[in-house]
């Protein structure tokens, strides 16, 4: 099934310890159904020194939440909403608000 969030879209989520708060897409894992989420859900980790971590140690990083844990957020309404898809009279499918009807991503 194909995930109806994209990045830098603006998530709520809905379930678990992050319920209620708000916060912007910066990666989409289709695989997994998962999305991470800025400042979101974070984790320590205890690291060993790579390229990545020179240093090691305790790490705090965003950890993924399922799709179905996040509702996207409507640029025009401010809402969080459910997704309906439409196409255009070009053919390009698009995303549309279900509260206010309004296209999403153009």
């Amino acid at each position: 099934m194909a995930l109806s969030i994209k990045k830098n879209d603006m998530v709520k989520v809905i379930t678990g310890k992050e319920k209620g708060k708000t916060g912007r897409v910066f990666a989409v894992h289709p695989s997994k159904d998962a999305v991470l989420i800025e400042k979101l859900n974070i984790v320590k980790r205890h690291m060993k020194p790579n390229k990545t971590y020179t240093q090691g140690g305790i790490i705090e990083k965003e950890a993924p939440i399922h799709r179905s844990n996040v509702m996207l957020v409507c640029p025009k309404c401010n809402e969080p909403t459910r997704i309906a898809h439409a196409f255009l009279g070009d053919g390009k499918k698009v995303r549309v608000c279900k509260k206010c009807k309004e296209v999403i991503d153009e």
